[in-house]
């Protein structure tokens, strides 16, 4: 796709958004798009998050990320990240760890509520892809799996998100630097996502249709401090689909496309997570 498309692509995402300014709980909806909803203090949840790639000129590969999400109070989120990956006709390997801390600093709901992200990464090899940014595409793929240089990152985000009539629109805002001396690296990640159906089911049912959301993300890089804007960048559009599980967990799948001769054709990615309230209290009472 062309520089005028994807251009064209944002505006349009952006148009939607504004069309419809977005009730739920859609953290889990998103597989890149971060919202301004925050894990229950005191609970912990666990998740995973997997992304499968067949570049064109690369071996194909399987990335993952089991993540561990702490709600510390109200207004603070922490979550730890475990990164690996495995490359066909290559190894297996844990690619490093990412920390990030998520601030809310207005608790009660606004039309657009504001999020600040701050993450240290120490990766090298790492195929999640869990965000896009600067030059990022395809061609960081080619290189083995033996010879990857260890990374550290500082990665901000401005978060801003809103849920109105059953909506959850998102919107994130993200600079990235290799603590190296690299130049700063933006990107972008709009998202979208409702439940079918707002009202709880008078039966007890598994696949009630207020237990499954359909949204889409758009996100890719917006270049660097040098060079900022759609050259060489790469960007993807995706559907999403998640389904609670009830008193169990969210499954999530989301395949995505790539916009550009600089993204990977397809990338199926597809995830878990499950919510244990009140982590350290069911703890201390065993």
């Amino acid at each position: 796709m062309s520089k005028p498309r994807i251009r064209c692509a944002i505006v349009i995402a952006l148009a939607c958004l504004m069309a419809f300014p977005a009730a739920m709980k859609a953290q889990e909806n998103y597989f890149v798009t971060y919202t301004h909803h925050m894990e229950e203090p005191g609970s912990l949840e666990i998740a995973n998050k997997s992304v499968a790639g067949f570049p064109r000129a690369a071996d194909s590969f399987l990335g993952s990320a089991v993540e561990l999400e702490y709600g510390v109070n109200a207004w603070w989120t922490s979550e730890l990240y475990l990164d690996g990956q495995t490359t066909a006709k290559q190894s297996t390997i844990f690619t490093g760890f990412r920390f990030e801390n998520r601030f809310r600093p207005l608790l009660q709901e606004h039309w657009i509520n504001p999020v600040f992200y701050v993450e240290f990464e120490d990766i090298s090899a790492d195929k999640n892809i869990l965000e896009v940014v600067g030059h990022d595409g395809i061609a960081d793929f080619l290189g083995r799996n033996d010879r990857a240089d260890k990374e550290r990152e500082i990665e901000l985000k401005l978060i801003l998100s809103s849920n109105v009539k059953g909506w959850n629109i998102a919107e994130n805002f993200i600079g990235e630097k290799n603590l190296a001396g690299d130049p700063w690296e933006f990107g972008y990640a709009l998202a979208a996502s409702r439940p079918l159906a707002l009202a709880a089911s008078a039966r007890n049912c598994t696949f009630c249709r207020e237990n499954i959301s359909l949204g889409a993300e758009l996100y890719g890089g917006l270049g660097d401090r040098y060079s900022f804007g759609f050259t060489n960048t790469s960007h993807y559009l995706s559907p999403t689909v998640a389904f609670r599980m009830p008193s169990g967990p969210t499954l999530s799948f989301s395949p995505s496309a790539g916009l550009n001769h600089n993204s990977h054709g397809v990338l199926l990615r597809f995830g878990a997570s499950y919510e244990i309230p009140q982590f350290f209290s069911r703890l201390r009472r065993k």
